[in-house]
């Protein structure tokens, strides 16, 4: 049996009860696309279902059994947009993979755009909705916190949390999803010297379903934010982040233990002083500062890679047969 033809863009789009949504969003990709591709080439969509409670799962199943090129992962439950990401990241086999959110806010005619723009040389392209069809109480922290990733990292995107982005599938290999870290995978990406570019995209409103934006989101990507900060210097060398600290307090409490010393054998009593309770204060957080930072050195060489647990797939079995 010949090799099936190779598959040369994947899309993956996480969903959480999008019943609605889904098959309009495939017929729009795949009219997008189409033209793009030469005969031996071919396009997969790969949807993540992360925990939907309505018909989303269903109408994939009878998307897939219609397309070949559909994909479905079922995880066993609500892991989180990360993990769904991770899931359809590690099984999409496209040179190029895009990501756009399943509630038609993105719109597919942009891809052709994308694809140009990742031909002049870049290696992740984020799409940057400049006109939000959004309420106000979504923007405005958006906007808030686009200017705080910024100014933390020194990247100039203008809309890190746009859902809609290309990569290139070497990208993907090299940076590692977890938590919620899938809005700075530009961030991670730009930190190990690939290049990142950013295109203007239209934006709609939403017609079907509700957001599932909360003002928590905001505060969560705050505590991401200082992650991928903390990440950007000191992925690899952890204990050098809690070293220096631990070793600016453990010397502290030394300083202060010595003095004391001095004034010990001088004899002055030192019992009574709130000095003496300092310093060894300082002594014992210097030492469990350092601990901390080779725990965390240890921690990085015996990690966890596997956020989620799949409870099914379909799509994939039909393309190894395939090939």
């Amino acid at each position: 049996m010949s090799a099936a033809p190779p598959t040369a863009i994947s899309f993956v789009i996480p969903f959480l009860n999008e019943e609605k949504t889904l098959r309009e969003l495939f017929e729009r990709i795949r009219d997008a696309v189409n033209p793009l591709l030469t005969d031996g080439e071919r396009f997969e969509v790969v949807f993540v279902d992360d925990g939907s409670t309505d018909g989303s799962v269903a109408e994939v199943e009878k998307l897939s059994k219609e397309e070949t090129n559909v994909r479905l992962i079922v995880l066993q439950g609500n892991f989180g947009k990360s993990a769904a990401l991770a899931a359809g990241f590690a099984r999409a086999e496209g040179r190029v993979v895009f990501t756009l959110d399943a509630d038609l806010q993105d719109d597919p005619k942009e891809i052709p755009r994308f694809l140009q723009k990742l031909d002049e040389g870049f290696d992740v392209v984020s799409g940057y909705k400049q006109k939000r069809n959004d309420p106000f109480t979504k923007v405005l922290p958006s906007r808030v916190f686009n200017w705080m990733v910024r100014r933390a990292t020194g990247i100039e995107l203008h809309d890190v949390n746009c859902g809609f982005k290309a990569y290139r599938r070497v990208v993907l290999e090299n940076v590692r999803l977890y938590g919620e870290l899938h809005r700075f995978v530009p961030v991670l990406a730009h930190w190990k010297r690939f290049r990142v570019g950013e295109i203007v995209v239209e934006h709609h409103a939403r017609q079907h379903g509700v957001s599932k934006f909360g003002g928590s989101r905001f505060f969560r990507g705050l505590m991401d934010l200082l992650t991928v900060v903390f990440l950007m210097k000191y992925e690899r060398r952890p204990a050098h982040f809690f070293g220096g600290l631990g070793a600016l307090t453990l010397l502290a409490g030394v300083a202060v233990c010595t003095y004391l010393l001095v004034l010990k054998i001088l004899g002055e009593a030192i019992g009574h002083r709130p000095l003496l309770n300092l310093g060894v204060l300082l002594v014992v957080v210097g030492v469990q500062i350092l601990a901390t930072g080779l725990i965390a050195e240890l921690m990085v060489h015996a990690r966890a890679d596997v956020p989620y647990v799949i409870k099914k797939r379909i799509g994939f079995d039909r393309k190894a047969a395939d090939e």
